[in-house]
């Protein structure tokens, strides 16, 4: 018997500074037709306050994703990616990177921080559309994701 796994409704949080790039992510996973709710902040010291439910996100789910830029303002991706790691609470996220960089000592910085992902941004829509939907199959048809312990 062939299972597949039904849709899954996804949350993301996206931690990106580039509205245009915001803007190309929606759109692509708008095109996606994954069932998603995506939450946007522009710097790495909102995603923590995002991921610790501080603030203005004391309401906010645990994401089941996160999309980190690396060039961000405030605290970097970097930081963000080692903060996330040696949390107990939020270290089984899985982590894409998703960034301009192409630098090897970005790559390799990333992947020793634990990033699940690293991937250089595309530059048009369609690509951007085909990146999620490769996101999309992979999160929702093929990986189990982590169980969220309360925080």
């Amino acid at each position: 018997m062939n299972y597949k796994k039904p849709p899954c409704p996804v949350v993301i949080l996206m931690a990106e500074d580039n509205p245009t790039d915001v803007l190309l992510i929606r759109g692509a996973l708008a095109d996606s037709g994954l069932l998603h709710t995506l939450h946007v902040v522009e710097n790495g010291i909102e995603a923590m306050k995002f991921l610790h439910q501080q603030g203005k996100y004391a309401e906010t789910p645990c994401p089941d994703i996160i999309l980190l830029d690396l060039n961000m303002p405030r605290k970097d991706g970097l930081e963000v990616l080692a903060e996330i790691k040696i949390d107990l609470k939020l270290k089984n996220i899985p982590v894409i990177i998703l960034t301009t960089s192409g630098s090897k000592e970005d790559i390799a910085r990333a992947y020793a921080s634990h990033a699940d992902c690293y991937i250089i941004k595309p530059m048009d829509i369609d690509d951007f559309t085909q990146l999620v939907q490769s996101v999309q199959g992979f999160c929702c048809r093929v990986v189990t994701p982590p169980i969220h312990s309360e925080h």
